[in-house]
C-alpha cells in the first residue's frame, strides 16, 4: 500500500501551485489543462510534454503559459519550434528530455502519458519526491512492488487521479484499515455490456470506443469495451490500498454514478458518487487536500431515478479474468499483461485483428513467457519487451 488519505503530509503552501503535466494532450490532459485555464490564477504551468500532438500542445502552452515544452517524437521537434518561434518557451525533444523535464521542480506532476510508456518519467517523479497526480495506471501495474518501494523511499505522495480509485481514496478511513472488508470497484460495462460473443466477433474499432458515459482516448475506450481496463484497475487497487486480492470485486453498474465503494467489517458501506466527468477526480487530485471549483454536471438523483448494479460475465469479458489471475502470479506477469494488451489493442485499433482476438493474444502471451521475479526497473522493462515481441507474433 502506498496511500495513507488521513496521514499524509498536507502541508502544501497555498495557491500559486507549480504543475508539470505529462501527457498534455491525452484526454486526462486536455480535461486537466481545462480546469488549469478555470482557476489560472491558482496555478503556475512549467512544463508540457506531448508524444505527437504538436498542434495542440503549442496550443496549450501559449493558454498556459508555460515555461517549457518537451515533444517525445523527436522528428516534431522542427514543427514545434516553428510553432512557437519568439515565445519564449524553451522546447525539447526526445525521451531522454521528456525524464529530465521531470526533474524541473514543482508542486504537482500530472501523470497523463497513456501505457508503459510513462512508466519512466513518472518514476523519476517519484524519486523526486514530489506530489504526484497519478492518471498512468501501467506504472503500478507493470511494476507495482517497485514503484511503491521507490514511493515509501523517496516520500511521494500519489493522488489517484482513475474516477474509481480516487472514489475510493475519499472514503477510505486507512486509520481503520484493518477494518475494511472489501473494496468494489465499479464498471459501466462499456458499449457491448449486453452484446452477444457472436455480435461481438465482427465489433469494429469505431463502435468499441464509442463509450455510453464516458469520453476517453482511444487506448482506454478499447480497454473498457474488453474490461481490461477494470482488470488493470483491480491490479492498481491492490498497489495503493491496504486490502488483498481476495478483499476487491468488481461490480457492473451501467450509469456510472457510483465509482466505487468501499465496505467496513461493520455492514457501511461508503461510496463516492457523482457524474461521469473525469474533471471531478482530477479536480480532487490537483487542490488536495482542498477542493476546487469544476464545471462537472452536478448530480441529480432523481433525475437518475435508478441505479442498476450486476456481476460481470467473466465468459463475455476474459480480460478481467486473465488480470486477477496475473495479480495472483505475481512477478512480471502483470507486466506481461499489459504489455500484450496495449500491442493488441494497437492491433485491433489498425484493424489487424478482431475484436474478440485482444484478450486472446494477452491469455497466449502470458502462457508462452515464463513468470519472473522483478528486482529492477530494468527487469521491467525486459519483460515488457519480451511481452510485446511475443504479442507481435501473433499479430496477422
Amino acid at each position: 500500500m502506498v496511500l495513507n488519505a488521513q496521514t499524509i503530509s498536507s502541508n502544501i503552501d497555498e495557491a500559486p501551485r507549480t504543475i508539470t503535466i505529462l501527457g498534455s494532450t491525452g484526454s486526462v490532459g486536455v480535461s486537466t489543462v481545462d480546469l488549469l485555464m478555470r482557476n489560472s490564477n491558482n496555478y503556475l504551468v512549467d512544463t508540457l510534454t506531448a508524444n505527437q500532438n504538436v498542434t495542440l500542445l503549442a496550443e496549450q502552452a501559449e493558454q498556459l503559459n508555460a515555461k517549457n515544452v518537451v515533444i517525445a517524437d523527436e522528428t516534431k521537434y522542427l514543427e514545434l519550434k516553428d510553432y512557437l518561434s519568439g515565445k519564449g518557451i524553451n522546447i525539447a525533444a526526445g525521451t531522454d528530455s521528456l525524464i529530465e523535464a521531470v526533474d524541473r521542480p514543482t508542486d504537482i506532476v500530472m501523470a497523463a502519458i497513456v501505457g508503459a510508456a510513462g512508466l519512466e518519467p513518472t518514476l523519476r517523479a517519484v524519486q523526486n519526491g514530489t506530489v504526484i497526480a497519478l492518471a498512468n495506471k501501467e506504472c503500478l501495474v507493470s511494476a507495482g512492488n517497485l514503484f511503491c518501494s521507490e514511493v515509501a523511499r523517496y516520500g511521494a505522495q500519489l493522488i489517484p487521479v482513475d474516477s474509481e480509485h480516487s472514489a475510493i481514496f475519499q472514503v477510505l478511513d486507512v486509520n481503520s484499515a484493518d477494518k475494511i472488508s472489501r473494496i468494489i470497484v465499479t464498471a459501466s460495462g462499456g458499449p457491448f455490456r449486453n452484446t452477444s460473443i457472436a455480435e461481438m466477433k465482427n465489433a469494429s474499432p469505431a463502435e468499441a470506443i464509442a463509450h455510453p458515459n464516458w469520453d476517453m482516448g482511444e487506448k482506454i475506450s478499447i480497454d473498457s469495451a474488453t474490461m481490461m481496463n477494470k482488470g488493470l484497475e483491480l491490479i492498481e487497487a491492490f498497489h495503493l490500498f491496504p486490502v488483498s486480492e481476495k478483499q476487491i470485486e468488481v461490480v457492473v453498474h451501467p450509469e456510472s454514478i457510483v465509482h466505487s465503494l468501499v465496505e467496513y467489517v461493520d455492514g457501511s458501506v461508503l461510496a463516492q458518487l457523482g457524474s461521469p466527468d473525469m474533471r471531478t477526480p482530477i479536480a480532487y487530485a490537483l487542490a488536495w487536500p482542498k477542493r476546487m471549483e469544476a464545471p462537472s454536471e452536478r448530480l441529480n438523483l432523481w433525475k437518475v431515478g435508478t441505479l442498476n448494479f450486476e456481476l460481470p460475465d467473466e465468459n463475455r469479458f476474459p480480460a478481467l479474468r486473465l488480470a486477477r489471475e496475473a495479480l495472483k502470479t505475481g512477478g512480471s506477469a502483470p507486466t506481461i499483461l499489459n504489455a500484450a494488451n496495449e500491442i493488441a489493442v494497437d492491433a485491433f485499433l489498425n484493424n489487424r485483428i478482431g475484436f474478440l482476438d485482444i484478450a486472446m493474444i494477452v491469455e497466449k502471451t502470458l502462457s508462452s513467457i515464463e513468470t519472473e521475479t522483478l528486482l529492477s526497473i530494468e527487469d521491467v522493462i525486459q519483460a515488457d519487451t519480451i511481452g510485446r515481441r511475443i504479442a507481435n507474433n501473433m499479430v496477422p
